[in-house]
């Protein structure tokens, strides 16, 4: 049993991460095993993502602290929070594909920013592409035309030298 100075510390150093915090979703892990739940919490610990748990009237007091409105009460289940202080769609992605995996993890709501979201917003947040391969795509974009003009530019010089190529052979 934790005295009311643990609690107030522990709220307070929630309240912290969480105005910190890109995103962070909550998950219903009633019924998962413990191996399951050690996996997941690997998992999102190498990828830079805390997973907290905690009761809720605890996390509703770090979120009234962190000034974020939402009421995790409200929520079914025994709720566990990912938050993620560094990507917004990396908590999301790994919970989404472990919750596919086994059925007693349930993505139950999230926030963005100081946004609530629901669940069916924190999947869809899921299955977007992470921050790497949008960058990716823009750089391949903005690289497109270059290319394309390089292209045209290496036909001409090309053109010129097969039709060069074609007179020396002629004489």
């Amino acid at each position: 049993m934790q005295t009311k100075g643990q609690k107030k510390e522990l709220v307070k150093e929630l309240a912290d991460k969480l105005k910190d915090s890109k995103a962070v979703v909550f998950s219903d892990y009633k019924g998962l095993q413990v191996k399951d739940l050690t996996a997941l919490r690997k998992e999102l610990r190498e990828a830079g993502v805390e997973l907290k748990v905690l009761k809720k009237t605890l996390i509703n007091l770090a979120l009234k602290d962190a000034g974020i409105e939402a009421d995790v009460k409200k929520m079914e289940g025994q709720i566990a929070l990912a938050v993620s202080s560094e990507d917004e769609v990396v908590a999301a992605k790994i919970i989404a594909k472990a919750a596919k995996a086994n059925e007693n993890l349930k993505i139950v709501g999230g926030i963005l920013g100081v946004k609530e979201l629901s669940a069916a917003e924190v999947n869809a947040l899921a299955k977007l592409p992470s921050k790497e391969e949008l960058l990716a795509k823009f750089v391949g974009s903005i690289n497109a035309p270059v290319s394309g003009f390089v292209n045209v530019l290496a036909g001409n010089l090309r053109g010129l030298m097969n039709v060069l190529k074609a007179v020396a052979d002629a004489k």
